[in-house]
């Protein structure tokens, strides 16, 4: 082992790993685990660099704060460098990022100022523009910044063509964010001429890159609105609601040979499938990014190589959807396990509880003809026919009907709601992949608009009947009508549950952990 004058010295040199069982057979995949990096992600490397040319080039003054917007990795990195540098630092981030994020930023020193969550990622951007102005902070501007671009250019692309001295690379894969690793790596790859094909992934849903749009800037060409194909998407950190302009510079120099849409449902499980079957631990952005390396491995030759990149750690991810459903409580078969020998026994949780709230008529608490706000729709809006039969045809034909959002995190509420209780249910994802051709989605949205008077969404109905949002159902199950309801519509569900909705809710709507 090395000696190093301080943590910023082990930055980089992170390994390649061989995939043994998620890549096809004969193929090689090899991942970058970047959770090697000190912090734990990719964006150490571009922290130090941003800080250190801000130095050299006398932008950034001894005791000078520090300001950026971040959905965390970046946050993190720089409070790792600022700290180890002796700078105050602020960090701008959108409030429905994961809190481990926030509290790894407060303890290494950083002040967090949360953003809206309806503002996405320009909102954050702004914040930290507004906030630099105001009080003469160092705005780093990663999404701009070229010493993003050239840290990757000399450290990433070089580890990676080291390894690959004696063979040949025939496919590097990665997300974007910043877009500084993708310009950085890509361009270094394409300047050694190996001739290795560039594969970018995006989000399935929300395909900006792929959809040719440019995006919206203002005189001084910042990004001034999301980019009009952008949609809500599970993968936090990759993929903002705007092409950053590293990002616009790598497609205009050719840099992107490919660009592979990713499905969020496939980019969880292979998150745990790293870990599971490969003992890699990382977050969602990279099974996200194995979901399209394993895509071109798919389709590739025998022999091919390719080098996917895994951005970061899986402890970034603790309160989301990747660890939806493991408990910190044992589970039957760990209790199973614990009672097979007499000895050093937890104790045994007791029987379950039964939800044994009054059989309330489903009549006294969802009425048929609920009282409906004033539309925002006008009468006169003509209303897409074949949207308005499905709408009809799906409330009539499924006993819970739900009009949702993919990764919308009330709707993913909503549907653990009903997996924990065991009843089947019918998720319309307007935003899904399904329901973007010709505007499908957008349509039966309108006609839900017009019907309902409200434009938010979820919406649900049981048994035909309109139930309203998220906490809505949340209250009638709290009140007992929901399962009422159910008895009355003949769906079986798990009587041994006793839920908490409020636990179901991402945990930054908590009022005591919103700050």
């Amino acid at each position: 082992m090395a000696r190093f004058e301080n943590i910023l010295d082990t930055i980089g040199d992170t390994p390649l790993v061989k995939l043994q069982k998620l890549a096809p057979a004969g193929v090689n995949v090899y991942v970058k685990v970047e959770a090697f990096n000190p912090m734990g992600s990719v964006k150490d490397r571009m922290a130090k660099a941003l800080i250190e040319k801000a130095e050299s080039t006398g932008a950034l003054k001894p005791g000078q704060t520090v300001v950026e917007a971040t959905s965390g990795n970046t946050g993190i990195a720089l409070a790792m460098v600022c700290a180890q540098k002796g700078y105050p630092l602020v960090v701008t981030m959108a409030e429905n990022f994961s809190i481990e994020r926030r509290k790894l930023l407060r303890f290494l020193g950083a002040k967090v100022v949360l953003t809206p969550a309806a503002e996405k990622g320009t909102g954050m951007l702004a914040k930290a523009e507004e906030l630099a102005r105001a009080h003469g902070y160092y705005l780093c501007r990663q999404f701009e910044n070229e010493a993003n671009t050239d840290i990757h250019t000399q450290t990433t692309a070089q580890e990676i063509i080291a390894d690959f001295a004696d063979d040949q690379l025939h496919y590097w894969v990665s997300g974007f964010g910043t877009g500084g690793t993708l310009k950085g790596v890509a361009r270094g790859l394409k300047a050694a001429d190996l001739g290795t094909k560039i594969v970018v992934a995006e989000p399935d849903n929300s395909p900006i890159l792929s959809s040719g749009i440019e995006q919206p800037r203002d005189d001084d060409g910042m990004p001034n609105a999301s980019h009009p194909h952008f949609r809500p998407h599970l993968m936090q950190g990759w993929s903002p609601d705007f092409i950053s302009h590293l990002t616009e510079e790598a497609m205009k120099e050719g840099l992107i040979d490919e660009i592979e849409p990713v499905d969020g449902n496939t980019a969880l499980q292979l998150s745990r499938d790293l870990a599971r079957k490969e003992g890699i631990f990382v977050g969602i952005s990279s099974g996200a990014t194995l979901c399209a390396a394993l895509a071109v491995a798919k389709r590739s030759p025998q022999g091919t190589n390719i080098v996917c990149m895994l951005p970061d750690t899986g402890e970034r991810y603790l309160s989301t959807l990747l660890f939806d459903g493991i408990s910190e409580d044992m589970g039957l078969e760990e209790l199973e396990i614990s009672q097979s020998t007499p000895g050093f026994q937890f104790s045994i949780p007791g029987d379950p509880v039964v939800n044994n709230a009054p059989a309330t008529s489903v009549a006294e608490k969802i009425d048929e003809e609920k009282p409906v706000k004033e539309s925002i729709a006008k009468d006169n809006v003509a209303l897409d026919k074949t949207a308005e039969s499905l709408v009809e045809s799906l409330i009539k034909t499924n006993p819970i009907a739900m009009f949702a959002l993919e990764w919308c995190e009330f709707c993913w509420s909503v549907r653990k709601l009903f997996k924990a209780l065991n009843v089947p249910f019918e998720s319309v994802d307007l935003d899904s992949v399904a329901y973007q051709e010709n505007n499908r989605g957008g349509e039966i949205r309108q006609v839900l608009s017009h019907r309902l008077g409200v434009p938010t969404i979820p919406q649900i109905f049981i048994g035909g009947r309109h139930i309203g949002g998220g906490m809505d159902l949340f209250d009638i199950y709290e009140d007992g009508s929901l399962l009422a309801a159910l008895t009355e519509l003949g769906i079986d569900y798990d009587q041994s549950m006793k839920i908490n909705p409020s636990d179901l809710l991402p945990q930054w709507l908590h009022p005591r952990k919103s700050a």
